[in-house]
Protein backbone atom coordinates (compact mmCIF):
# COMPACT_ATOMS: atom_id res chain seq x y z
CA UNK A 1 0.00 0.00 0.00
CA UNK A 2 1.24 3.06 -0.89
CA UNK A 3 2.49 5.91 1.94
CA UNK A 4 -0.36 8.34 1.24
CA UNK A 5 -3.12 8.69 -1.76
CA UNK A 6 -2.66 12.21 -1.79
CA UNK A 7 0.72 13.91 -2.99
CA UNK A 8 -0.39 17.26 -3.62
CA UNK A 9 -2.46 18.35 -0.07
CA UNK A 10 -3.32 21.68 -1.69
CA UNK A 11 -5.91 20.17 -3.85
CA UNK A 12 -8.14 19.46 -0.78
CA UNK A 13 -6.66 22.06 1.71
CA UNK A 14 -5.52 25.99 1.23
CA UNK A 15 -4.69 28.72 2.96
CA UNK A 16 -4.63 32.40 1.34
CA UNK A 17 -3.68 35.72 2.89
CA UNK A 18 -4.82 39.16 1.50
CA UNK A 19 -5.04 42.57 2.13
CA UNK A 20 -8.83 44.30 2.53
CA UNK A 21 -9.92 47.16 0.43
CA UNK A 22 -13.37 47.67 1.26
CA UNK A 23 -14.80 46.53 -2.41
CA UNK A 24 -17.00 43.48 -3.38
CA UNK A 25 -14.56 41.15 -4.42
CA UNK A 26 -13.65 37.58 -5.71
CA UNK A 27 -10.73 35.81 -3.94
CA UNK A 28 -8.66 33.28 -5.87
CA UNK A 29 -5.70 31.31 -5.36
CA UNK A 30 -7.20 28.71 -3.39
CA UNK A 31 -6.89 25.82 -6.46
CA UNK A 32 -10.42 24.86 -6.15
CA UNK A 33 -13.81 25.25 -5.48
CA UNK A 34 -14.07 25.31 -1.50
CA UNK A 35 -16.87 23.92 0.50
CA UNK A 36 -15.65 25.62 4.08
CA UNK A 37 -13.85 28.81 4.40
CA UNK A 38 -13.23 30.39 7.82
CA UNK A 39 -11.40 33.86 7.84
CA UNK A 40 -9.81 35.74 10.78
CA UNK A 41 -8.86 39.45 10.43
CA UNK A 42 -4.91 39.41 11.28
CA UNK A 43 -4.51 42.33 12.58
CA UNK A 44 -8.08 43.82 14.17
CA UNK A 45 -10.19 42.07 16.83
CA UNK A 46 -12.82 41.31 14.42
CA UNK A 47 -15.23 37.85 14.80
CA UNK A 48 -13.93 35.03 12.94
CA UNK A 49 -16.30 34.13 10.12
CA UNK A 50 -17.47 30.41 9.12
CA UNK A 51 -19.12 29.81 5.79
CA UNK A 52 -20.27 26.46 4.27
CA UNK A 53 -21.45 24.95 0.60
CA UNK A 54 -23.71 22.76 2.59
CA UNK A 55 -25.92 25.82 4.36
CA UNK A 56 -25.15 28.28 1.64
CA UNK A 57 -23.93 31.26 0.48
CA UNK A 58 -25.41 34.64 0.59
CA UNK A 59 -26.91 36.95 3.56
CA UNK A 60 -27.22 35.33 7.39
CA UNK A 61 -25.09 32.50 6.93
CA UNK A 62 -22.39 32.96 8.68
CA UNK A 63 -20.81 31.39 12.17
CA UNK A 64 -18.37 32.21 14.39
CA UNK A 65 -16.30 29.54 16.01
CA UNK A 66 -15.75 32.59 18.95
CA UNK A 67 -19.16 33.02 19.84
CA UNK A 68 -22.40 31.03 20.73
CA UNK A 69 -24.40 33.07 18.46
CA UNK A 70 -26.74 31.11 15.82
CA UNK A 71 -26.26 31.42 12.27
CA UNK A 72 -26.65 34.97 10.90
CA UNK A 73 -27.23 36.59 14.39
CA UNK A 74 -24.33 38.94 13.99
CA UNK A 75 -25.05 42.36 11.65
CA UNK A 76 -23.35 40.60 8.39
CA UNK A 77 -24.63 43.69 6.46
CA UNK A 78 -22.00 45.73 8.34
CA UNK A 79 -19.71 42.29 8.66
CA UNK A 80 -19.80 41.29 5.08
CA UNK A 81 -20.17 37.85 3.86
CA UNK A 82 -19.16 35.68 1.02
CA UNK A 83 -22.19 35.71 -1.50
CA UNK A 84 -20.50 32.56 -3.23
CA UNK A 85 -18.13 29.53 -3.72
CA UNK A 86 -16.07 30.03 -6.94
CA UNK A 87 -13.90 27.66 -9.33
CA UNK A 88 -10.54 29.23 -7.56
CA UNK A 89 -11.97 30.73 -3.83
CA UNK A 90 -14.77 32.68 -2.90
CA UNK A 91 -16.34 36.10 -3.26
CA UNK A 92 -17.39 38.67 -0.60
CA UNK A 93 -20.31 41.81 -0.37
CA UNK A 94 -18.74 43.84 1.61
CA UNK A 95 -19.30 45.10 4.71
CA UNK A 96 -21.39 48.68 5.37
CA UNK A 97 -18.52 49.83 8.60
CA UNK A 98 -15.93 49.41 10.21
CA UNK A 99 -16.67 45.78 11.90
CA UNK A 100 -16.38 44.26 8.59
CA UNK A 101 -14.54 40.91 9.19
CA UNK A 102 -13.99 40.01 5.54
CA UNK A 103 -12.48 43.27 3.42
CA UNK A 104 -11.88 46.41 5.60
CA UNK A 105 -9.65 48.24 3.39
CA UNK A 106 -5.87 48.27 5.27
CA UNK A 107 -6.60 45.19 7.34
CA UNK A 108 -5.12 41.62 6.39
CA UNK A 109 -6.62 38.67 6.35
CA UNK A 110 -5.96 34.91 6.53
CA UNK A 111 -8.86 32.48 5.09
CA UNK A 112 -8.86 28.37 5.28
CA UNK A 113 -10.44 26.53 2.92
CA UNK A 114 -10.87 23.00 2.58
CA UNK A 115 -12.51 20.97 -0.11
CA UNK A 116 -15.37 18.83 0.57
CA UNK A 117 -17.99 16.70 -2.00
CA UNK A 118 -19.94 19.90 -3.29
CA UNK A 119 -23.93 19.49 -3.25
CA UNK A 120 -24.85 17.83 -0.36
CA UNK A 121 -26.56 14.23 -0.59
CA UNK A 122 -29.17 12.59 1.40
CA UNK A 123 -27.80 10.22 3.31
CA UNK A 124 -29.69 7.42 5.64
CA UNK A 125 -27.58 5.51 7.13
CA UNK A 126 -28.74 7.05 10.78
CA UNK A 127 -31.37 7.58 12.82
CA UNK A 128 -31.37 10.82 11.90
CA UNK A 129 -31.65 11.80 7.91
CA UNK A 130 -28.59 14.32 7.11
CA UNK A 131 -27.56 15.43 4.35
CA UNK A 132 -23.96 15.36 3.31
CA UNK A 133 -21.35 16.69 1.53
CA UNK A 134 -18.48 14.41 1.76
CA UNK A 135 -14.92 13.92 0.53
CA UNK A 136 -13.86 10.29 0.95
CA UNK A 137 -10.33 10.72 -0.65
CA UNK A 138 -9.44 13.87 1.94
CA UNK A 139 -11.43 12.21 4.77
CA UNK A 140 -13.97 15.36 5.31
CA UNK A 141 -17.57 16.00 5.19
CA UNK A 142 -20.12 18.54 6.08
CA UNK A 143 -23.05 17.60 7.60
CA UNK A 144 -26.64 18.68 8.16
CA UNK A 145 -29.48 17.91 10.22
CA UNK A 146 -32.19 17.86 12.07
CA UNK A 147 -31.93 17.34 16.47
CA UNK A 148 -34.34 15.48 17.95
CA UNK A 149 -33.95 15.62 21.69
CA UNK A 150 -33.16 12.11 22.00
CA UNK A 151 -30.61 9.82 21.63
CA UNK A 152 -29.86 9.26 17.68
CA UNK A 153 -27.05 8.32 15.20
CA UNK A 154 -26.28 10.49 11.71
CA UNK A 155 -24.54 9.30 8.72
CA UNK A 156 -21.16 11.36 7.84
CA UNK A 157 -20.14 9.92 4.19
CA UNK A 158 -17.04 9.50 5.15
CA UNK A 159 -16.67 5.64 5.11
CA UNK A 160 -14.16 5.86 7.96
CA UNK A 161 -14.47 6.56 11.21
CA UNK A 162 -14.13 10.24 12.13
CA UNK A 163 -11.39 10.76 14.83
CA UNK A 164 -12.54 14.44 15.20
CA UNK A 165 -15.97 15.99 14.66
CA UNK A 166 -17.56 19.68 15.75
CA UNK A 167 -21.00 20.93 15.84
CA UNK A 168 -23.13 24.40 16.05
CA UNK A 169 -26.47 24.28 16.20
CA UNK A 170 -27.80 26.87 13.77
CA UNK A 171 -30.94 28.45 15.06
CA UNK A 172 -29.80 28.48 19.13
CA UNK A 173 -27.17 30.06 20.92
CA UNK A 174 -25.54 26.88 22.19
CA UNK A 175 -21.85 25.70 22.17
CA UNK A 176 -19.57 24.23 19.91
CA UNK A 177 -19.57 20.79 20.61
CA UNK A 178 -16.34 19.19 19.78
CA UNK A 179 -15.22 15.29 19.37
CA UNK A 180 -11.97 14.23 19.53
CA UNK A 181 -10.44 10.15 19.37
CA UNK A 182 -7.67 11.62 22.08
CA UNK A 183 -10.42 12.46 24.71
CA UNK A 184 -12.95 9.75 23.90
CA UNK A 185 -16.68 9.57 23.92
CA UNK A 186 -17.66 10.64 27.26
CA UNK A 187 -16.52 13.99 27.23
CA UNK A 188 -16.74 16.76 24.97
CA UNK A 189 -14.63 20.11 24.47
CA UNK A 190 -16.20 23.70 23.11
CA UNK A 191 -14.31 25.64 20.15
CA UNK A 192 -15.94 28.50 21.46
CA UNK A 193 -14.05 28.09 24.83
CA UNK A 194 -11.20 27.85 26.79
CA UNK A 195 -12.37 24.80 28.91
CA UNK A 196 -10.77 22.02 29.56
CA UNK A 197 -12.41 18.12 28.86
CA UNK A 198 -15.66 17.70 30.26
CA UNK A 199 -17.58 14.62 30.91
CA UNK A 200 -20.86 14.98 28.78
CA UNK A 201 -22.39 11.77 28.50
CA UNK A 202 -25.34 13.56 26.58
CA UNK A 203 -22.78 14.58 23.97
CA UNK A 204 -21.66 11.37 22.14
CA UNK A 205 -24.48 9.18 24.18
CA UNK A 206 -21.11 7.44 25.32
CA UNK A 207 -20.87 5.70 21.99
CA UNK A 208 -17.33 6.45 19.23
CA UNK A 209 -18.00 7.15 15.68
CA UNK A 210 -18.51 4.18 13.39
CA UNK A 211 -16.99 4.65 9.49
CA UNK A 212 -20.89 5.15 8.52
CA UNK A 213 -22.60 7.31 12.01
CA UNK A 214 -21.39 9.21 14.55
CA UNK A 215 -23.91 9.15 17.51
CA UNK A 216 -25.03 12.07 19.52
CA UNK A 217 -27.07 12.19 23.03
CA UNK A 218 -29.94 14.36 24.24
CA UNK A 219 -27.85 17.84 24.89
CA UNK A 220 -29.28 20.56 23.18
CA UNK A 221 -25.89 22.11 21.89
CA UNK A 222 -25.74 19.23 19.44
CA UNK A 223 -29.01 17.67 19.10
CA UNK A 224 -31.87 20.06 20.13
CA UNK A 225 -35.61 19.03 19.13
CA UNK A 226 -36.04 20.50 15.62
CA UNK A 227 -32.99 22.40 15.77
CA UNK A 228 -31.05 22.10 12.36
CA UNK A 229 -27.29 21.50 12.92
CA UNK A 230 -24.02 21.82 10.80
CA UNK A 231 -21.48 19.27 11.66
CA UNK A 232 -17.70 18.96 10.19
CA UNK A 233 -16.45 15.64 10.11
CA UNK A 234 -12.50 14.65 9.94
CA UNK A 235 -11.22 10.78 9.08
CA UNK A 236 -7.46 10.87 9.29
CA UNK A 237 -5.62 10.09 5.84
CA UNK A 238 -2.08 9.12 5.67
CA UNK A 239 0.45 11.62 4.33
CA UNK A 240 -2.99 14.52 4.15
CA UNK A 241 -4.20 14.86 7.92
CA UNK A 242 -3.83 13.82 11.60
CA UNK A 243 -5.94 14.45 14.71
CA UNK A 244 -3.86 13.26 17.93
CA UNK A 245 -2.65 14.17 21.12
CA UNK A 246 0.62 14.28 22.99
CA UNK A 247 1.92 15.16 26.88
CA UNK A 248 3.79 18.48 27.63
CA UNK A 249 7.30 18.36 29.24
CA UNK A 250 7.60 22.42 30.26
CA UNK A 251 10.67 22.22 29.09
CA UNK A 252 11.86 24.77 26.01
CA UNK A 253 13.12 21.51 24.47
CA UNK A 254 9.58 20.60 23.75
CA UNK A 255 8.01 17.05 22.46
CA UNK A 256 8.44 15.92 19.10
CA UNK A 257 4.97 15.07 17.66
CA UNK A 258 4.96 12.82 14.40
CA UNK A 259 2.54 13.72 11.94
CA UNK A 260 3.75 11.58 8.89
CA UNK A 261 4.08 15.13 6.85
CA UNK A 262 5.18 18.67 6.83
CA UNK A 263 1.91 20.68 8.79
CA UNK A 264 0.73 23.50 6.73
CA UNK A 265 -2.60 24.12 8.89
CA UNK A 266 -2.40 23.29 12.99
CA UNK A 267 -4.59 23.81 15.58
CA UNK A 268 -3.81 22.87 19.61
CA UNK A 269 -5.72 22.56 22.35
CA UNK A 270 -4.32 21.67 26.23
CA UNK A 271 -7.44 19.66 27.07
CA UNK A 272 -6.96 19.42 30.87
CA UNK A 273 -6.83 23.08 31.23
CA UNK A 274 -8.53 26.34 30.45
CA UNK A 275 -6.22 26.95 27.29
CA UNK A 276 -7.36 29.24 23.67
CA UNK A 277 -7.84 27.02 20.57
CA UNK A 278 -4.29 27.80 18.67
CA UNK A 279 -4.33 28.16 15.61
CA UNK A 280 -1.05 28.55 12.51
CA UNK A 281 -0.51 27.79 9.17
CA UNK A 282 2.32 28.03 6.50
CA UNK A 283 1.18 31.18 4.73
CA UNK A 284 0.83 34.37 7.98
CA UNK A 285 4.56 33.51 9.50
CA UNK A 286 7.32 33.09 6.36
CA UNK A 287 8.96 30.25 8.34
CA UNK A 288 10.34 28.51 11.36
CA UNK A 289 10.16 29.63 13.66
CA UNK A 290 8.13 32.88 13.29
CA UNK A 291 4.54 31.00 13.24
CA UNK A 292 2.44 33.63 14.00
CA UNK A 293 -1.20 32.30 15.87
CA UNK A 294 -4.81 33.00 15.91
CA UNK A 295 -7.26 31.65 18.76
CA UNK A 296 -10.32 29.90 17.03
CA UNK A 297 -12.30 30.34 20.83
CA UNK A 298 -11.44 34.75 20.70
CA UNK A 299 -11.21 37.45 18.44
CA UNK A 300 -8.12 38.21 19.22
CA UNK A 301 -5.34 40.11 16.41
CA UNK A 302 -2.60 37.27 15.46
CA UNK A 303 -0.48 36.69 18.52
CA UNK A 304 3.92 36.54 17.66
CA UNK A 305 4.51 32.57 17.82
CA UNK A 306 8.57 33.29 17.30
CA UNK A 307 10.30 30.21 18.69
CA UNK A 308 7.14 28.45 19.66
CA UNK A 309 7.22 25.35 16.78
CA UNK A 310 9.02 24.07 13.91
CA UNK A 311 7.14 22.63 11.03
CA UNK A 312 9.13 19.83 10.36
CA UNK A 313 8.95 16.95 7.21
CA UNK A 314 7.46 14.56 8.75
CA UNK A 315 5.83 16.70 11.97
CA UNK A 316 5.89 19.63 14.51
CA UNK A 317 8.72 20.31 17.06
CA UNK A 318 7.60 22.50 20.16
CA UNK A 319 10.49 24.71 21.49
CA UNK A 320 8.57 26.81 24.09
CA UNK A 321 7.38 26.61 27.75
CA UNK A 322 4.27 28.52 26.07
CA UNK A 323 1.44 26.94 28.71
CA UNK A 324 -1.27 26.57 25.82
CA UNK A 325 1.61 24.45 23.64
CA UNK A 326 3.89 22.93 26.48
CA UNK A 327 3.31 22.72 30.39
CA UNK A 328 4.54 20.74 32.31
CA UNK A 329 1.67 18.97 32.92
CA UNK A 330 -0.85 19.60 30.11
CA UNK A 331 -2.15 17.02 27.83
CA UNK A 332 -3.26 18.53 24.51
CA UNK A 333 -4.83 17.22 21.55
CA UNK A 334 -4.62 18.67 17.86
CA UNK A 335 -5.06 18.66 14.05
CA UNK A 336 -3.10 19.09 11.15
CA UNK A 337 -3.03 19.10 7.44
CA UNK A 338 -0.64 18.61 5.55
CA UNK A 339 1.37 20.89 3.17
CA UNK A 340 3.76 17.80 1.62
CA UNK A 341 3.84 14.15 2.79
CA UNK A 342 6.94 12.96 4.27
CA UNK A 343 7.01 9.85 1.54
CA UNK A 344 4.85 10.10 -1.91
CA UNK A 345 2.87 7.80 -3.08
CA UNK A 346 5.90 7.00 -5.57
CA UNK A 347 7.57 6.07 -2.23
CA UNK A 348 10.07 9.27 -2.78
CA UNK A 349 10.56 10.90 0.38
CA UNK A 350 10.02 15.06 0.67
CA UNK A 351 12.06 17.41 2.28
CA UNK A 352 10.80 20.28 5.11
CA UNK A 353 12.34 24.02 3.39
Amino acid sequence: MAYTTIDKPTDYFNTITYTGDNTDRSFTGVGFQPDWVWVKARNNTTWHMLFDAVRGAGVEKELHSNSTQAEGASDNVAYGYINSFDTDGFSTIDGTSSSDALNESGRTYVAWNWLAGGSASSNSNGSITSSVSANTTAGFSIVSYTGTGSASTVGHGLGAVPKMIIIKSRNTTSLWGVYHQAIGNTHGLFLNATNAATSLSAYWNNTSPTSSVFSVGSDADINKSGDPLIAYCFAEKKGYSKFGSYDGNGNADGPFIHTGFKPAWLMIKGYAGTDDWIMMDNKRSGFNSENEYLDANNNSTESDGSGNIDFLSNGFKIKSTFSSLNYSTGEYIYMAFAESPFVNSNGVPNNAR
